[in-house]
């Protein structure tokens, strides 16, 4: 006999709900490693199992909603992943170049700062030289001045001396040697002298010469009267004087004595020479010396300033890399707190995932021999074995 429609029917609930429960079971599997995110939906297809309104088409669907969901949210953090490692990388790029750019300024800042102090010093050293070199010319200008002067003093006394001396050897000669005398050179009359002369048959008087001992010298009138005065004759001079043969070693004293001043006035016109020579040496070395160091003095003021600039400039980038140093340190701390928790967990929620799928996949694969004509079939043949 055939077994009747309600014993079937009941074969057939009996094994949709066998199904439900593999089915529950396969995704109690999944309840282990489940990601939170994920409980409210696994919830909502354990409560599908559990009761009989809702059909496997449903159900199916609810998994395969669920598993795309899972595969997006593994594509998402795969994404976010790439994109974190991605900013780790650059930022920490970013970080190591600012941090190069700092330290190469102020290693700059520091050699400029050396260079600026050996500027300085030597800026100091030539205007302290050029300021000695200028009290130098000063000092040179002055003692060749006061040499000059002395020199001039020199040659005026010397030549007085030497006047007075041919005054007086030409007077010897006019008593003792009167082939050796030099007469002095004849008075020219004015018009009007000539005129008195012509009347009165007798030349003007001669003017009194004045001057020493009235020779009309008067140099030696005019030199400081510190100077020695020329010594006074031999006191035997009234002894000898009218002896012509005494007469010679005077005048060969005076010769002498005139030698003696010639010598002394070459040998003081060779050193005022020689002097003037060296002054104007020293004056042109001292000229060429100044401007060189004028020169250098400019050029490095110049360099100084340049430098000075430089590490101006060599600050303010230093501020900048330092201020965009900073921002990249508190973006690379946002990141952090962005994206430390998903790389910490990546494996772990990835391998969750997994498992859900392949729970989901598992309890789907057992729903689907759910089939009601294939149930059915199952249950005929049952049925028919049983006969």
């Amino acid at each position: 006999t055939l077994p009747s429609a309600s014993a079937s029917f009941m074969q057939v609930q009996v094994g949709a709900a066998s199904l439900r429960a593999k089915a529950r079971a396969a995704l109690a599997a999944s309840l282990k490693t489940e990601l939170p995110s994920n409980r409210p939906k696994l919830d909502a297809i354990f409560l599908a199992l559990r009761g009989k309104k809702i059909g496997f088409e449903k159900v199916l669907a609810m998994i395969d909603e669920m598993v795309e969901n899972l595969k997006a949210e593994q594509t998402e953090d795969d994404q976010k992943k790439e994109y974190c490692n991605g900013q780790f990388d650059q930022s920490d790029d970013k970080r190591k170049q600012l941090e190069l750019s700092i330290k190469d300024s102020e290693t700059a800042i520091d050699d400029m700062d050396s260079s600026i102090k050996t500027l300085t010093e030597e800026i100091a050293a030539l205007e302290a030289g050029i300021k000695k070199l200028d009290q130098a010319v000063a000092e040179a200008t002055e003692m060749r001045k006061s040499d000059n002067v002395e020199y001039k003093e020199l040659m005026a006394s010397d030549t007085a001396a030497k006047e007075v001396l041919a005054f007086a050897k030409n007077r010897l000669n006019q008593f003792y040697n009167p082939k050796l005398f030099k007469a002095p050179p004849k008075r020219e009359l004015s018009a009007q002298g000539r005129i008195e002369a012509s009347i009165s048959g007798t030349e003007p008087p001669t003017t009194t010469p004045g001057g020493i001992a009235n020779t009309g010298i008067t140099a030696l009138l005019q030199l400081s009267a510190a100077r020695d005065a020329p010594a006074p004759p031999p006191e035997t001079w009234d002894a000898y004087a009218k002896k012509s043969e005494e007469s010679t070693g005077v005048i060969a004293m005076i010769d002498l004595l005139i030698k003696d001043l010639d010598k002394e006035m070459t040998e003081a016109t060779t050193q005022e020479k020689e002097d003037q020579a060296d002054y104007e040496a020293m004056m042109r070395e001292s000229a060429e010396k100044r401007a060189a160091d004028s020169k250098a003095l400019t050029e490095k003021g110049a360099a100084k300033a340049d430098m000075e600039a430089e590490k101006q400039a060599r600050e303010e980038g230093k501020a900048a890399s330092t201020k965009e140093h900073m921002a990249t340190m508190k973006y690379i701390a946002s990141l952090h707190a962005e994206c430390d928790w998903l790389l910490q967990y990546f494996d772990v929620r990835k391998e969750a995932r997994t498992g859900e799928i392949e729970s989901i996949v598992k309890a789907k694969a057992v729903l689907s021999g759910a089939d009601y004509s294939l149930v059915q079939t199952r249950a005929h043949r049952f049925l028919r074995g049983s006969a």
